[in-house]
């Protein structure tokens, strides 16, 4: 039958043309499983502005992160990031992100493509870099899955920028951190800059009246001491506090996408 004639052709043609149509076939379809719209990334932006605060949550044990993620959605977080150090990371950015559909979840600590790609394939919204890797920066920004690319300078920062960058991450935390990102924001006022490391209680709104995009909320949130006795209550008690002071805090003008 002309049926059974065509996929015997195509079963052909496949061994003929060898392993290389298949790579690119399963490559292709990779590709179109790990993209996002335009639109969904200007979505993502829009929600990591108006949260103004992630919780970044980085520990040995995977229950301790649950238990850590939980605390801080109570308290209103609505952007959280899990970091590739903690074991079972894919599975637990898989597991937030379908019991808790309006929480952006970020996957850290990615420092490859294949890492990237594993992120976005478990349901994570954005992807953050502790350092500057460009294969990512650009791996992502052709796929529109928002980047923050770990940068400490401003030449950084540029470097960034035009590999495809959509947000700065400030890492670690500069030195008068507010007064920095004021300086830089005079002659790059197109970045998105978000400190972590080293943002506070006590200088979170100072960031943000810097022009800071977002803060990053690290171990000053998720204190070690309360991770490791898994006293989640202190945590969200204490993710309430910071956010409250973070959302009531005077911010500026963001770039649009």
């Amino acid at each position: 039958s002309f049926c059974s004639t065509f996929a015997y052709k195509l079963v052909y043609l496949r061994l003929k043309a060898g392993p290389s149509l298949v790579q690119h076939q399963s490559a292709e379809r990779k590709r179109k499983m790990t993209s996002k719209t335009k639109a969904e990334l200007a979505r993502v932006l829009e929600v990591v502005g108006a949260a103004k605060a992630t919780g970044v949550i980085r520990t040995g044990c995977t229950d301790t992160a649950r238990g850590a993620a939980e605390a801080v959605i109570r308290a209103g977080f609505t952007s959280i990031e899990f970091t590739l150090s903690i074991p079972n990371a894919y599975e637990l950015m898989a597991e937030f992100k379908k019991k808790y559909p309006h929480v952006l979840v970020g996957g850290g600590t990615v420092l490859s493509t294949e890492q990237a790609e594993a992120c976005v394939l478990a349901g994570c919204d954005f992807i953050v870099n502790p350092c500057l890797e460009i294969s990512v920066v650009k791996w992502c920004a052709a796929r529109n899955v928002c980047i923050m690319a770990g940068i400490y300078t401003p030449t950084e920062m540029w470097e960034a920028h035009k590999a495809g960058a959509h947000v700065a991450k400030l890492f670690p935390g500069a030195a008068n951190g507010p007064a920095f990102i004021k300086a830089v924001k005079g002659p790059l006022p197109f970045l998105r800059i978000l400190p972590t490391t080293g943002v506070t209680y006590e200088n979170c709104a100072d960031y943000m009246a810097a022009g800071a995009f977002g803060v990053g909320f690290t171990g000053v949130l998720f204190d070690p001491d309360d991770m490791a006795n898994k006293r989640f209550d202190a945590i969200e008690a204490r993710g309430r506090k910071f956010l409250a002071k973070v959302k009531a805090a005077p911010s500026l003008p963001q770039p649009k996408l």
